[in-house]
């Protein structure tokens, strides 16, 4: 049975199909451009959202790019139309992207339902965009696939290949300590980063996009090509005329995305030992595709799923070397037994056949299962007395004698109070001390920043201390490393119980029994909240307060309550 579409079905031709005054004006106004029928008449109109900007390094080559989609597009008989949408540049946006993943996700939503759209192309790749984009295009539900950046080529400073963020991280507390000098650091500046493309680390961006392949949204291979490599621009030429079939077929993101999708994504992030952030984003994601999702999963799917991807921070080695050890479909070829291959992927086949052929090529970059880096998943869900919905750790990334540690608290208040007291030389603080930053959540932040891998302070530094336990409600960036235990939730700004705790409570965290605990009675912590006092909104008009007041916990995703999958809108009326 046929069951594609036929060009008077599309959802374009409400507009340009009809012969009435209102699509005179819309066919008039595309030959305004230049454009004629023939162009338009009878084909898919597709939608490239496109978050290139010129303070987005990630996405320099976006610009160029766009014009492979556009052409992959046009061999396919389709009909492209660039459309610009946030670009959410990690390095730049204050106080944090994550204060706007979701106003990308409604821009996007609201580009496909508004205009004649009948397919997308989501072009993102640093770290907030590619979540934003994915859920704005399946709240709306028309086809799409996902084109990733790509990673950056590897960094070079004096003949040792250095990654950027996690090697900034590191060499950041060498100068603190004395160690290099400021023409040292001038030159690692210039190094770090040396083509366009995404942090080629483990971090945010790079596990985003692996999971949008993971999760079937992507051509198979394209989340690991480096994105100077000239297989990136034949990639994003397919992918245009991959979506333009798409259309025809009507495979909408319900046809693909599955709670298996989902396992999939989340057993392949723990394999490559993903960034912390991607929790969030997929449950926020699965959210938007009504299927429910909890951190509790992410845990139970941890222990059964090995980090095998030799990558830093966790590993050895860089995202360049991944795409020459096979990519994505090679590693996921070592993990095949533990995915489920029947899941639908973009390309209209199923992971089980995208991966059937693929191998691994460089072993000591992607580990076979008994050779692991780490013997569980990348991340490990603690709950206790501080954190009776949750918390997260990357163990893999922290030193062995912190995953089950006792200690002293020393607690800052805020992000400045903390920035300024580790540095004081005088503060009494020893290794086994645990550092906590409150206010620093999705409310508190605001926007939940990227401050979760608070530094070491300068004393211990200079002594040769490199990690210690530290607690925030905050994230830390993807690339970041330590024994850092993050999302505490609920968040100290709402009246959670990190709220409460003071400097000189005792804390105790048990990686492998999964458990925080705060050494404070149940009759001292019920005083202390009688007394605890609640901060003032950090926004009085604006997204910003729309943000404030709508925003959910890290363990819901941070997705608006308005937004998660439920409810309809209808399509625009056409007049």
């Amino acid at each position: 049975m046929n069951t594609r579409k036929s060009p008077e079905s599309l959802r374009s031709h409400r507009w340009l199909g009809v012969e009435d005054l209102r699509s005179f004006g819309h066919r008039s106004r595309l030959r305004q451009m230049g454009y004629d029928a023939d162009d338009w008449k009878g084909k898919p109109v597709i939608a490239i959202l496109n978050t290139w900007s010129d303070i987005n390094a990630c996405h320099a080559h976006f610009k160029a790019r766009a014009e492979d989609v556009k052409r992959g597009i046009l061999q396919a008989g389709g009909f492209p139309v660039e459309i610009p949408c946030m670009s959410l540049s990690e390095p730049f946006q204050k106080p944090s992207t994550m204060l706007y993943r979701n106003l990308l996700a409604m821009e996007a939503e609201e580009n496909l339902r508004s205009y004649p759209i009948d397919g997308a192309v989501l072009m993102g790749g640093c770290d907030k965009t590619t979540p934003g984009l994915v859920m704005g295009a399946i709240s709306m539900g028309l086809p799409f696939i996902y084109i990733p950046a790509g990673p950056m080529l590897r960094g070079n400073w004096r003949g040792e290949q250095l990654g950027s963020g996690s090697d900034a991280w590191k060499y950041w507390d060498e100068k603190r300590a004395g160690n290099i000098s400021d023409a040292d650091w001038a030159e690692i500046e210039g190094g770090i980063a040396r083509s366009f493309g995404t942090c080629m680390v483990m971090g945010t961006a790079a596990t985003m996009m692996i999971i949008a392949e993971a999760l079937g949204l992507s051509l198979p291979g394209a989340s690991t090509i480096p994105a100077a490599d000239a297989s990136h621009p034949r990639m994003c030429a397919a992918s245009g005329r991959r979506i333009v079939d798409m259309v025809w077929e009507d495979m909408t993101p319900d046809k693909v995305l599955s709670p298996a999708s989902f396992d999939n994504a989340i057993k392949v992030h723990m394999a490559v030992g993903g960034s912390t952030n991607a929790i969030i984003h997929v449950i926020a994601m699965a959210r938007r595709a009504g299927i429910a999702l909890s951190i509790e999963r992410f845990d139970q799917l941890s222990r059964e799923v090995p980090v095998i991807a030799n990558i830093r921070p966790s590993g050895k080695y860089l995202m360049e070397d991944m795409f020459y050890a096979g990519g994505l479909p090679g590693l996921m070829s070592e993990i095949k037994g533990k995915l489920d291959g029947g899941a639908m992927t973009v390309n209209g086949r199923s992971l089980g056949d995208n991966i059937a052929t693929a191998k691994v090529w460089l072993k000591e970059v992607i580990l076979p299962v008994d050779k692991a880096i780490y013997a569980e998943g990348a991340t490990a869900i603690l709950k206790g007395n501080l954190a009776p919905r949750g918390c997260v750790m990357k163990p893999a990334a922290a030193e062995p004698r912190l995953r089950q540690h006792r200690g002293k608290a020393i607690v800052f208040r805020d992000y400045d109070e903390m920035a300024r007291e580790v540095e004081r030389e005088d503060l009494d603080v020893t290794p086994d001390h645990v550092l906590v930053l409150q206010n620093a959540g999705p409310k508190g932040g605001p926007g939940m920043p990227e401050w979760g891998m608070l530094p070491i302070p300068r004393k211990l530094v200079k002594a040769g201390v490199r990690d210690m336990l530290r607690i925030s409600d905050a994230r830390m960036s993807g690339t970041s490393y330590g024994a850092c235990i993050l999302h505490v939730t609920p968040e100290s700004f709402v009246g959670g119980p990190l709220a409460l705790v003071k400097t000189g409570d005792e804390i105790e965290v048990d990686v492998k029994g999964r458990r925080i605990h705060l050494g404070v009675s149940d009759e001292e912590l019920a005083k202390r909240r009688s007394q605890w006092q609640p901060l003032p909104p950090r926004y009085e008009r604006g997204f910003g307060r729309m943000y404030q007041e709508h925003v959910g916990q890290a363990d819901d995703g941070c997705d608006f309550e308005f937004l998660e999958a439920g409810s309809t809108v209808p399509e625009p009326e056409i007049h």
